[in-house]
């Protein structure tokens, strides 16, 4: 059963983005594995969200291209944790432009419910999604951070997709 309406087939690019970043529940699992969480367990801690939705959004994402699983080793048993593609890590703007956006217009509920997007080689908080608004060098997962006052008091480095041949081949059996 679908999420929602398919807008994939839609005439309008806005549409069609919409259709995969559009969905709250997927943005905020994509800024979980951006932030290096991407195992099942950890995600649903920090979003506190229940297990049928977050296995829906983390299938419609990788069915969607944007996260790719990966096998680990848990002590126990091999897991799955989920990690960025390419094209999820092209969605690093998007994210950005939200935060942005929120932080500009929408207040916060306290102090330390803000986040800001930092171009790691000026070291700098940035207003721009794509490029850094004080050098002007383009933002990517590789060289941005986000600091987010609620998890640390420093900024946190962005997870970025691994090496093709790091990832199992998608004609592969997945848990």
């Amino acid at each position: 059963m679908p999420l929602r309406s398919d807008w994939s087939e839609r005439s309008c690019s806005l549409a069609r983005g919409l259709d995969i970043l559009g969905d709250p529940w997927g943005s905020l699992v994509l800024r979980e594995v951006f932030f290096g969480n991407g195992r099942f367990d950890a995600i649903k801690s920090r979003l506190h969200i229940a297990d049928n939705v977050l296995s829906k959004r983390l299938g419609w994402l990788v069915d969607s291209g944007l996260l790719a699983q990966r096998p680990y080793f848990d002590g126990a048993r091999t897991r799955q944790e989920y990690v960025l593609t390419p094209k999820g890590e092209d969605a690093l703007p998007v994210l950005n432009a939200i935060i942005l956006w929120s932080e500009k217009h929408l207040d916060a509920p306290a102090d330390n419910a803000h986040m800001r997007v930092i171009h790691n080689d000026c070291g700098l908080p940035t207003a721009s999604a794509d490029t850094c608004s004080h050098c002007g060098a383009r933002l990517t997962a590789a060289n941005t951070s986000w600091h987010s006052l609620t998890r640390s008091e420093h900024p946190l480095a962005l997870a970025t997709a691994p090496a093709s041949r790091d990832l199992p081949n998608e004609s592969e059996p997945s848990e």
